[in-house]
């Protein structure tokens, strides 16, 4: 059997570097300032006097500031997936699950304070009737992997609806909790301050899913 010999990597041109530096200096120029005002009051002035570049710099880059939003909330979601994916990969018991999951959050945001804001800006934007369009479908992606992974750990497969709920729980303890505790103390020891909590958290989700099992269908692990 012949083996296709992979052709290899095109070398990129001085200008595709110069263009994709400049789109990165956009994509970090929002993540500041959004930090600083929030997404609302940023204006596509303030993104381009951050990155140093003209406006017409920026539309040859993107279509306006929702397509930013969205660009940036998916990048930065699909990185906090990955970082669950690195946590959990080990994790054969749903205690251990849970644990591990809002241990990724804590780390993957203590080091992280501009993707935090911007975390927690598009979860409130989607309460609101008109917010940023497509903002919701990384969340939701987002939430659905959580399930998914809640769904591994659990023989008997609970409906779509509750696994849902059991990751918005997660997600909501983490966006809130983590927002006022950074808030409250300059403390450097974050996830040991909230070790306890976690680990009452982390109890009562486990109950609340044992207590979503019907009658008689418990699951063999936990």
């Amino acid at each position: 059997m012949m083996v296709e010999k992979r052709k290899p990597k095109r070398k990129k041109t001085r200008g595709e570097v110069r263009t994709e530096a400049t789109r990165q200096a956009l994509v970090d120029a929002a993540r500041q300032v959004f930090a600083e005002k929030g997404m609302d009051l940023t204006t596509i002035d303030d993104i381009t006097n951050r990155a140093d570049v003209g406006k017409g710099t920026f539309y040859y880059h993107f279509k306006n500031k929702n397509n930013l939003v969205n660009e940036l909330m998916k990048s930065t979601l699909d990185e906090l997936r990955a970082e669950i994916d690195a946590k959990c990969k080990d994790a054969a018991d749903l205690e251990n699950v849970l644990d591990l999951l809002i241990q990724a959050h804590l780390g993957f945001f203590s080091k992280r304070w501009e993707d935090y804001v911007l975390y927690f800006q598009g979860r409130s934007d989607l309460m609101l009737k008109e917010g940023y369009d497509g903002i919701g479908t990384p969340f939701m992606d987002y939430l659905e992997h959580i399930a998914d992974l809640l769904d591994s750990v659990i023989q008997y497969h609970l409906d779509r609806n509750t696994l849902t709920r059991i990751a918005c729980a997660v997600a909501g303890f983490v966006s809130g909790y983590y927002s006022f505790s950074v808030i409250a103390t300059e403390d450097d020891h974050l996830d040991e301050t909230l070790r306890p909590v976690r680990r009452a958290l982390v109890a009562g989700l486990t109950r609340f899913i044992k207590e979503a099992i019907p009658s008689g269908d418990a699951p063999v692990r936990w």
